[in-house]
Order: C-alpha cells, then sequence, then structure tokens
C-alpha cells in the first residue's frame, strides 16, 4: 500500500466539483498534480450515455502523462467513478506520486459519491468493452482458497438442511425456501427409551437422504468398550450413549457423539456436519421433556475413527479421572501447597 502523498487538493477543484455534481451536466474532469496540489485541468458535458461518452477519453488523455478522471455515472448520475490513469511510459516519479495521492483525492472530494474505481494503464483500458469486462469482474464471486470453498459448501448444506426437532408428527415442508426435517417415530421413540433406561444403552441415528428423515440405525445396551464397535465405519452417525459409570459426578450421563469416518462421501459429509448441532439439541429436547433420569453431558464428542471410543476415550473427557466417593462425587487429586518457589537465577560465570 502506497504511503500518502500529502497533496490535497485546490479550492478551484473543490468548487469545480461542486459545480458539476449540482449540476448533472458534467460527464468527465480531467484532475493533474500541479504545484504540489490537485487541480482541475479540463471538464467534458454530458452528451450521451456513459459508454458512448467513454470514448472522448481517447482524445482527452496523453500516453505518456499520468492524470486522475472523475466521471458520473448514469443510473444513479449522482454516483461517480474515481479513473487513475497510470499510462506505462510516464516516468516512474510521476506513477508513484499519482498512486499515492489517489485515495487522498476521493476522501476530499467525499468519499460517499464514488461508488466504483477503474486503474488505467493505456487508453484501451477505457474503452466501452473495457468498462463492461471491469463491470463483470466487480460482479463475479471472488476466488475462494480449498478451505473457504469446503466452508461455503457446509454453510450451503446447513441453510439448505435446517435439521431441528418437531417430533414424530412433524411434515416437511417444501414450500419457501428450507426444509423442516421430521424424526421417525421408531426413532424417537429408541430416544425415549433411552432416557428411561438403568443401563448403559446405545441409539445410532442416521439421516435418510431421500426422504430426509432422522431414522433409527440401532439401539441396544452395549458394553461401554463395544461403543466404537457399534458405530457405522464408512458413513457418518449422529449418536446418544447412556451411560452408568464412575467418573463423572452424577455417575448417569448421556453423551453426544457425532461420527464422520474419513473415508465417507463428501455430500454425506457436509450434510451430517450441517446437522450436528441442532441433533445435539434436539435429543436432550427430547430427553428433557420425557423426564429422562440420565443428565444430558455439556461434553460433545466428534470422532473420524469410531473404533476409538471405548471407556479410556470416554474417561479422557472428564477433568477428573479418579473413582467416585461414597457420596457421589469425584474425588480429585489433591496437590501439596508448595508455595511460591523464587525462580533460579542464571549462572555465574568463572
Amino acid at each position: 500500500m502506497s504511503a500518502a502523498s500529502g497533496i490535497g487538493i485546490s479550492p478551484e477543484l473543490s468548487d469545480t466539483f461542486s459545480s458539476a455534481v449540482d449540476s448533472k451536466n458534467i460527464r468527465f474532469i480531467k484532475v493533474a498534480i500541479q504545484n504540489e496540489t490537485l487541480v482541475p485541468v479540463e471538464t467534458i458535458e454530458v452528451s450521451g450515455s456513459f459508454d458512448d461518452d467513454l470514448s472522448q477519453l481517447q482524445t482527452l488523455l496523453d500516453d505518456k502523462q499520468a492524470v486522475y478522471v472523475l466521471a458520473r455515472l448514469d443510473e444513479p448520475p449522482s454516483e461517480w467513478l474515481a479513473i487513475n490513469y497510470v499510462p506505462d511510459a510516464a516516468p516512474v516519479r510521476e506513477k508513484m506520486l499519482y498512486a499515492s495521492t489517489r485515495s487522498s483525492l476521493t476522501k476530499s472530494l467525499g468519499s460517499a459519491v464514488f461508488t466504483d474505481s477503474l486503474f488505467a494503464t493505456s487508453k484501451d483500458d477505457l474503452t466501452a468493452d473495457a468498462y463492461a469486462a471491469h463491470k463483470r469482474s466487480l460482479a463475479a464471486p471472488k476466488p475462494l482458497s480449498a478451505r473457504e470453498k469446503e466452508m461455503e459448501d457446509i454453510k450451503a448444506a446447513e441453510k439448505q438442511a435446517g435439521f431441528s426437532y418437531e417430533g414424530s408428527s412433524a411434515r416437511k415442508n417444501h414450500i419457501g425456501t428450507g426444509h423442516s426435517f421430521a424424526w421417525d417415530p421408531e426413532a424417537e421413540n429408541a430416544m425415549k427409551e433411552l432416557g428411561a433406561t438403568e443401563t448403559s444403552r446405545l441409539v445410532v441415528l442416521a439421516i435418510a437422504m431421500e426422504s430426509e428423515t432422522l431414522e433409527l440405525h440401532s439401539s441396544s445396551e452395549v458394553d461401554i468398550n463395544q461403543v466404537g464397535a457399534a458405530l457405522p465405519k464408512d458413513q457418518p452417525a449422529y449418536a446418544a450413549l447412556a451411560w452408568v459409570n464412575e467418573y463423572s459426578e452424577t455417575g448417569r450421563d448421556v453423551l453426544y457423539i457425532y461420527s464422520c469416518p474419513t473415508t465417507s462421501p463428501v455430500k454425506l459429509r457436509m450434510t451430517y456436519s450441517a446437522g450436528s448441532g441442532s441433533v445435539a439439541r434436539a435429543i436432550e429436547t427430547i430427553l428433557k421433556d420425557n423426564g429422562s433420569a440420565f443428565v444430558v453431558s455439556k461434553r460433545k464428542i466428534e470422532t473420524s475413527d469410531p473404533a476409538e471410543v471405548d471407556e479410556a476415550f470416554l474417561k479422557s473427557l472428564y477433568e477428573f479421572n479418579a473413582p467416585r466417593s461414597a457420596g457421589g462425587g469425584a474425588v480429585p487429586e489433591v496437590k501439596p501447597d508448595r508455595g511460591f518457589a523464587r525462580p533460579k537465577g542464571p549462572a555465574r560465570r568463572r
């Protein structure tokens, strides 16, 4: 970014531009730097459309002299285009001077009226066809990195999906923008049963892509070291694990698991990722509304390797890993207070 040159506008330029804004009959104002000041050199009146009048710049500009051109647009006529014309044949010092002054020009005259800017290095850049190409470039989507493209795809999938819990009686609405996804009755009932169980139980949910419905993949009592094996290995899944354990304060938790193996198809990965948050909230709502004996844990599990989910993995989620005391709370390791230890200074040189 070029540093500001410190060159300001002259009173003549200020008056000329103010009059042009009010009169609406001036198409171009040619501006040059003279005696360390921005001054108006020539004005051209509106004679046709903006595209037609652009041809007049071919005679207004010099092949070796840098200048600014302030151009009134057609729609709306109150908006202006700031043209920074710096031909390749211009002296290097002049190029640098005009580059470092262009922001000062528009700010001094009022940035609000300049809705577009154009940098030109030859007269060929200031034709009707060249300006049309400039407008197409502005309207075109900005290039995205691979990560930005992935995030855009996820946002689009999330906007299209709009997962939310609406119960088994909900119907998908295909009118307007977006969808709402119902729960299959079997999936909803399995989640209610999970909240009433007295043992460790796992409910695995999947999305039926054609009907856009959350369906039950499996529901069963589970040995905690077999949770990973019960999750699909080749496609994403949502799961709720009711865990009777000795590591949490309550000893009875429901853990939400979002499993997305790296080998899953890209479309499924995007769709499941978009709906993960709302499905977790829906599970919490179902359990709360049905008086679940289990507490929904704030700890959420996301994994790309289902096989890693076992007791050791789940145990590591809790701050204290010691068994619960007789009163039910976790017994944290208590470290003796050693007080403040003064840091050792540097060793002395011999």
